[in-house]
């Protein structure tokens, strides 16, 4: 499945909003179909694509999507369930400052992490 089509079906869903539960829809639903590893490469593309349309390339951040992936992959059981059991037993993935258990605000606010993957700086 191709980001545009999974773009469609959150925002379809979402009725034409992308808020953070959509991203993370989005990226559960990439992972579902591709798996983790090229959900990565999916979603980061994807959102680096819709952010230059819409005029503001500086909006993609290459390790909050990363880490946003890993960290919904790793949450994610072996058998298939639907994204309400997901999110319901895994609410702390729609709190946008989830990441900040992993890096410290500095990291994230670097060059470097906006433009390549930063591993995570805290334990």
């Amino acid at each position: 499945m191709t980001f545009d089509a999974l773009f469609a079906v959150v925002t379809t869903a979402s009725g034409g909003r992308f808020a953070h539960r959509d991203h993370v829809y989005l990226t559960w639903l990439a992972i579902g179909e591709v798996g983790a590893s090229a959900a990565v490469d999916l979603v980061s593309a994807g959102i680096q694509e819709t952010a230059r349309y819409a005029g503001q390339p500086r909006k993609y951040h290459a390790t909050m999507s990363r880490a946003w992936v890993e960290l919904i992959a790793a949450r994610m059981p072996a058998e298939p369930e639907p994204f309400d059991a997901f999110v319901a037993r895994h609410p702390e993935v729609l709190d946008k400052r989830l990441l900040n258990t992993l890096y410290r605000p500095g990291t994230l606010a670097t060059e470097a992490a906006r433009t390549g993957w930063v591993p995570p700086d805290r334990q």
